[in-house]
């Protein structure tokens, strides 16, 4: 199996495939064109498959307007901006966050990447 012309090795294919059975999809963000994402429940995370590992590149985020928003603290709370455009960051939201990166932490236990 490739990705981008270079071949996976056999552990990048299982933390792959595991990324699928735990509910996320595989998208692809033009300004990323380089780097595979992942998506569940509208949170996204782009991974760097590179020296044999699948690390994050960044942090995850949540879907914005066109892009990837970051989890801020403003002053009247949490939310989730991208440009000028932003989604309060309700308890519920904060919760499927946390759930994501939990998850992203199990599935790409072994590399190298701290999800923050």
């Amino acid at each position: 199996m490739t990705l981008d012309g270079q071949p996976l090795n056999p552990d990048q294919v299982s933390i792959l495939e595991s990324l699928l059975q735990a509910g996320f999809r595989f998208v692809t963000f033009e300004r990323y064109a380089r780097y595979p994402a992942v998506e569940r429940e509208g949170f996204f995370a782009v991974l760097d498959v590179s020296g044999g590992n699948i690390q994050l590149f960044g942090q995850v985020g949540y879907h914005v307007g066109e892009g990837i928003g970051m989890l801020v603290e403003k002053g009247q709370g949490k939310a989730f901006v991208w440009k000028s455009q932003s989604v309060t960051a309700t308890p519920e939201l904060l919760a499927a966050y946390e759930r994501t990166k939990l998850d992203l932490r199990r599935l790409l236990l072994g590399s190298a990447e701290k999800v923050d």
